[in-house]
């Protein structure tokens, strides 16, 4: 018997629809989408799937929806997808926007599709996680140039703190325990090893390790956020951002305090290119592999991930030869912003989120602000306070090239649309 359906309540497509938009909306925040554009995704596909009136809302802990203006709210919680989705996971969740979008799977399929998204298995294995980890951290140590000494110590580091991650997975109690005390074994023992002269290595040694805690793609998207009029999504970003950068300091103030802090000599050292030119430039790449194998990337996009990084790290770099150095995170991130959307637009290419949001690491928005910390709280060493301030500018001058840059994609992609027209006119 058909269902009766009484007049202003909604039937079971506009239920199906709803619950549909509250999991892929859930699914979308949990992959650190930036709310606004989130909300955009959501009215375009509540328009193709005949709900124009839909109204949306997403904050950071929940989301609400109605289909039309007079209509009952429903409301979903976002922490229902429990922490950041992997990259397979969110190229998987664009999959299902996509395919919704072109109509071929109905709103329950796509609820389906949601929740096994959720469920889904890491594509690599826990040790292969931990080697990408140690990938990872060298190839983000090799861009810093690096001595020899550095380059050991921190693929070691990289092993130690994957190694813990692994554990968090486990027992989701210590996550929040997790940056304090990867931070303060990691700076204590660089301390002691460089104070002690058992190795020829400085404070990049202790960076890498810790960058995949630094909240750079947080803060990033938080003034992404608020540049949008979403105050309540970016000041929380804001907060959470600078929270966890403040237990990131914590731990390496309280190694300083319990080990000791090295000679300024020894702490920051200089020795450019002791491995050769070359290393920066080997160092992106492997940044990329690392990545790829660490954070369970999808089949195939290790190639685009590449061409990302290269093309945010070639910026940086001629942005550093022109600007300075703390411009440089500027010029990165508006070259490397269209060309992650129009990877997306490739059959075979994964989601700009997906491609772009490892750039994050290899900007190092928030590796300055680390070092600078530590050297001003650690020895009252005032250039240290002065490296803080300039790391923030230069991480608000990433989000301003994200901001930047997306403009600047969309007048490439009606370019391209406008071209391909009249080759087929």
């Amino acid at each position: 018997m058909a269902e009766t359906t009484h007049p202003g309540q909604p039937g079971t497509a506009d239920k199906d629809l709803q619950q549909f938009l509250l999991d892929l909306g859930s699914a979308l925040t949990a992959s650190g989408e930036a709310v606004n554009l989130i909300e955009d995704h959501l009215h375009h596909l509540a328009e193709v799937c005949g709900a124009p009136q839909a109204r949306v809302s997403v904050l950071p802990t929940y989301l609400a929806i109605s289909m039309e203006p007079g209509r009952p709210v429903a409301l979903e919680s976002t922490s229902r997808l429990a922490g950041h989705l992997r990259l397979d996971q969110t190229a998987a969740v664009f999959e299902i926007l996509k395919a919704a979008e072109g109509g071929q799977i109905s709103p329950a399929e796509g609820s389906r599709r949601i929740h096994e998204v959720g469920q889904m298995t890491p594509r690599f294995r826990p040790t292969v996680s931990v080697l990408g980890h140690v990938v990872l951290t060298t190839g983000i140590c090799l861009v810093l140039e690096p001595t020899w000494g550095d380059l050991v110590l921190a693929a070691l580091f990289g092993a130690l703190v994957g190694g813990l991650k692994l554990l968090a997975r486990r027992w989701s109690s210590i996550q929040m325990i997790l940056p304090v005390a990867a931070a303060f074994t990691v700076a204590a023992v660089t301390f002691l090893v460089v104070g002690q002269g058992w190795a020829q290595a400085d404070l990049r040694a202790m960076v890498p390790p810790l960058v995949t805690f630094l909240p750079g793609a947080m803060l990033t998207m938080a003034v992404v956020e608020i540049s949008a009029a979403e105050i309540v999504s970016g000041a929380s970003r804001l907060v959470a951002g600078a929270l966890q950068l403040m237990l990131l300091t914590f731990g390496i103030i309280g190694a300083a305090h319990v080990v000791g802090l090295p000679p300024p000599d020894r702490l920051a050292a200089s020795a450019s290119h002791e491995l050769g030119w070359w290393t920066p430039w080997l160092g992106v790449l492997i940044i990329a592999l690392g990545d790829y194998l660490h954070h369970s990337a999808p089949r195939g996009a290790l190639r685009w991930l590449c061409l990302v990084l290269y093309t945010a790290w070639i910026a940086q770099f001629l942005g550093d030869q022109v600007f300075g150095g703390y411009l440089s995170g500027f010029i990165g991130a508006i070259a490397m912003t269209p060309v992650a959307y129009l990877v997306e637009r490739r059959p075979s290419g994964p989601p700009a989120l997906v491609s772009f949001m490892p750039a994050f690491w290899l900007l190092v928005p928030g590796a300055l602000s680390v070092i600078g910390v530590t050297k001003y709280l650690g020895r009252g060493d005032p250039a240290g306070a002065q490296e803080f301030v300039s790391a923030v500018g230069s991480m608000i001058a990433v989000a301003l090239g994200v901001l930047c840059g997306y403009p600047l994609y969309r007048a490439l992609a009606r370019g391209l649309a406008t071209l391909a027209r009249r080759r087929s006119a």
